[in-house]
């Protein structure tokens, strides 16, 4: 495995988001049309039940994966990352729902972008198994 380039506090320079809220622990590889993140999951995660990452975590997982997309652009001219919200999912799969103490690896790829939209395809997988696949609508404030 490579080693991350952002990782722990770092990632707070590339998400709005904070603790208890952070669903990425490391980014492995990003550009302005590519991510590649981890989460690590733990069981005091919020989104952890009967020791599985629910549904709403493996997604909120993928929005601050685009969240840390977009947030490297703010990071490397040195701004602050810009909130971001969903605007729709689409085409969602779950094949199963990772455990704690697994690491939930995402790619997100760019497909599109138009008026302020940016549309993604995510695929995230644990242990080498797909988890969830999806396509989902990201608007950032500017």
């Amino acid at each position: 495995m490579s080693t991350p380039l952002f990782q722990g506090e770092q990632i707070f320079g590339l998400i709005p988001q904070r603790p208890p809220m952070v669903m990425i622990d490391s980014v492995l590889s990003v550009s302005k049309d590519a991510i590649n993140t981890c989460l690590t999951i733990e069981e005091n995660n919020v989104f952890v039940y009967s020791n599985h990452l629910s549904e709403s975590g493996v997604i909120e997982h993928i929005a601050q994966s685009a969240a840390a997309m977009a947030g490297y652009d703010c990071y490397v001219k040195g701004l602050a990352p810009h909130l971001g919200y969903i605007g729709e999912i689409k085409k969602c799969s779950f094949n199963h729902l990772p455990e704690v103490g697994q690491r939930l690896t995402t790619n997100l790829a760019v497909i599109g972008e138009a008026a302020g939209v940016t549309l993604l395809n995510a695929v995230s997988e644990a242990e080498g198994q797909l988890v969830a696949e999806c396509q989902m609508k990201i608007f950032l404030e500017q």
